[in-house]
């Protein structure tokens, strides 16, 4: 899981277990010293020409991280979910939608949404990934707010050289505000001096969620950035990066699917 999400106590013991010395270490000394440990396995993967091997292996074991924690929150809601009060049913009953189908559909949009967080999350990680496979002195970076004062700060997922690199594995936003937003924030990395560049591996299907993204379009070409949705954004991180990650995701996928119909 992204380690800078985690708190101290999580980070380190994250990097005894990869045998990084802890002691005495701040959260920033810890992670430089995580991202260290990650650049000399990749550098020596090069070297000996397992580079892309050492990715699948870890994109694998991301995998398998995300599969766990989503599992059992899954478990933990759906036990939540038993004690839950259900005299909201009248309403579903009311409406055509029998109590047995009204609790499949609680259960289903209540761990929907953790899916939804998960997948994101995960291959925004495995793009991340790809990239600095690629790119030794690229990551994540946060740029002050040359335009306003809230947020105070704008985070860049990825910065290439000079390409602020967004990553979304979908983006089905229908809020009009959201435009002013993104607006903002690719007019202050502009500001820095770099240019926006929007990934976006899925587009939405909805309509209203389609016209928001066409108007994020417009707004990269406004500032000179790029734009890069669907088959386009897979593309993209293919020749940033000189990794299928499409491809790898499938072979993870099929291999999955192995092990489950021969138990």
């Amino acid at each position: 899981m992204k380690v800078e999400k985690m708190n101290k106590s999580e980070l380190a013991e994250y990097c005894i277990a990869l045998k990084i010395d802890t002691k005495n270490k701040t959260k920033a000394d810890l992670l430089k010293l995580f991202y260290q440990h990650e650049r000399m396995q990749i550098d020596k993967a090069i070297n000996d020409g397992e580079c892309l091997a050492l990715l699948k292996a870890k994109i694998k074991k991301l995998a398998d991280e995300y599969s766990k924690n989503l599992n059992s929150k899954i478990i933990k809601r759906k036990e939540e979910m038993k004690a839950d009060n259900n005299s909201h049913y009248l309403i579903y009953s009311v409406l055509g939608i029998p109590s047995n189908e009204g609790a499949l559909i609680d259960e289903y949009q209540n761990t929907g949404r953790f899916l939804y967080k998960y997948a994101g999350s995960f291959l925004e990680e495995a793009a991340t990934m790809c990239m600095f496979f690629s790119n030794s002195t690229g990551g994540k970076r946060l740029v002050k707010n040359t335009i306003g004062t809230k947020p105070k700060t704008f985070e860049i997922d990825f910065l290439n050289d000079m390409n602020a690199v967004e990553l979304k594995w979908r983006d089905a936003t229908t809020d009009g505000d959201h435009i002013t937003k993104e607006h903002t924030r690719v007019q202050v990395i502009k500001d820095h001096g770099y240019k926006p560049v929007r990934v976006m591996f899925y587009y939405p299907l909805r309509e209203q969620a389609i016209k928001i993204q066409e108007a994020l379009k417009t707004i990269y070409k406004g500032v000179e950035g790029e734009y890069y949705a669907g088959d386009d954004a897979w593309d993209y991180l293919k020749t940033v990066s000189g990794y299928d990650l499409k491809a790898i995701l499938m072979e993870i996928a099929d291999n999955k699917e192995k092990e489950v119909l021969h138990g």
